[in-house]
């Protein structure tokens, strides 16, 4: 249905625009469209009715965060009420459907409508409203857009909080553990297999470095310290950096290893593998300064789980258990299969058969 009056949320206030009546309702939509590229013909179309700007940045963000919930803020209301005619059914254009039963709610005179042609004259709204609020200054408005939807951004999850009583807490230091863990997890993964694959590849011209040097990440170190096998005794400062040299620089000389020819000692030395196996490392310390970190975490957060069970048990277990406080609201039977759900109706499953 064509609305009387369109209301437009903008970041300074409230505006109330009054559309015109057309003869024939079946027109609105075409000449409506036509009419948005032309800021002439769009203000024959709507007319500003009334509009209410906001006391300050926070009157601003409060109203954002209520329309953004579908909730209609005091401020909305008792502008609609001392602007709209006193009559009943006054058919209101609106932008989000979510506000309607709020409206319909909390001022009874009006009938809000969303969609068809109404979403057409708010784009156009939107478009002109430069010049159909002549009296605000152009550059103010674009700087409180920016500014209102940054403010917005940083306060979604407090609004959540405020208005809608979700017990949510972004101070909850357990958030943070259970991404850390989670993380944690995959790079283990990722960690073991470019490992396994950076040993298949440099194996290929240095199988023995691996019994010399069994640890993985002290493998990749020396694999991107030595590179070439038959260089290992011409750079000095190579050589004091690795603490088994002497079994190594034997290894090198007896090695059963392929040679390798200018292209693939291009690649390994400056290219594809040397690359690869740097990152490798770098994700080898950084796992370790993530462990580090959900160590401290850990024994700020549940200092004795951590000694019972662990740092990083612990955190799979409050990972499982969504947060802190839903581990220990757990009885004893729930704990004992936290993430072996699997398993054990696997093996119960196999025993019933």
């Amino acid at each position: 249905s064509v609305p009387d009056f369109v209301l437009y949320e903008h970041a300074v206030g409230y505006a109330l625009l009054k559309v015109k009546e057309f003869e024939d309702a079946a027109l609105i939509s075409s000449e409506v469209e036509t009419a948005i590229s032309n800021v002439q013909k769009f203000t024959g179309v709507v007319k500003m009715h009334a509009f209410e700007p906001f006391r300050n940045t926070e009157n601003a963000l409060e109203n954002c965060n209520a329309i953004s919930e579908g909730i209609s803020h005091s401020d909305l209301v008792n502008f609609l009420e001392a602007n709209l005619p006193k009559k009943k059914k006054i058919v209101v254009g609106i932008s989000d459907s979510r506000l309607s039963g709020s409206l319909q709610e909390q001022v009874g005179t009006i009938k809000p409508v969303f969609g068809g042609v109404n979403t057409e004259i708010l784009r156009g709204v939107r478009v002109h409203f430069e010049h159909l609020a002549r009296e605000l200054p152009h550059h103010s408005l674009n700087k409180t857009k920016i500014s209102l939807g940054h403010s917005y951004s940083r306060a979604k999850v407090r609004f959540i909080f405020k208005y809608l009583k979700v017990k949510f807490d972004v101070h909850r230091v357990d958030n943070m553990i259970i991404q850390s863990i989670a993380l944690l997890d995959m790079l283990d993964k990722d960690i073991n297999l470019f490992g396994m694959r950076i040993r298949e590849w440099y194996s290929y011209h240095f199988p023995e470095l691996f019994k010399v040097v069994p640890d993985q990440y002290k493998y990749i170190k020396c694999a991107v310290t030595i590179l070439d096998r038959n260089k290992i005794g011409e750079d000095e400062e190579m050589t004091t950096k690795l603490a088994v040299i002497a079994e190594i620089m034997e290894a090198a000389r007896t090695s059963m290893g392929m040679e390798l020819s200018e292209l693939d000692l291009m690649n390994i030395e400056r290219n594809i593998f040397f690359r690869f196996a740097t990152r490798v490392a770098s994700l080898y310390e950084y796992r370790q300064r993530l462990h580090n970190y959900i160590k401290e975490r850990m024994g700020a957060c549940a200092p004795s789980l951590c000694a019972l069970i662990g740092e990083q048990v612990g955190a799979r277990l409050i990972s499982h258990a969504g947060s802190l406080t839903n581990l220990a609201k757990y009885p004893a039977s729930t704990v004992q299969i936290l993430g072996t759900e699997k398993a054990l109706f696997r093996a119960l499953k196999s025993r019933s058969e």
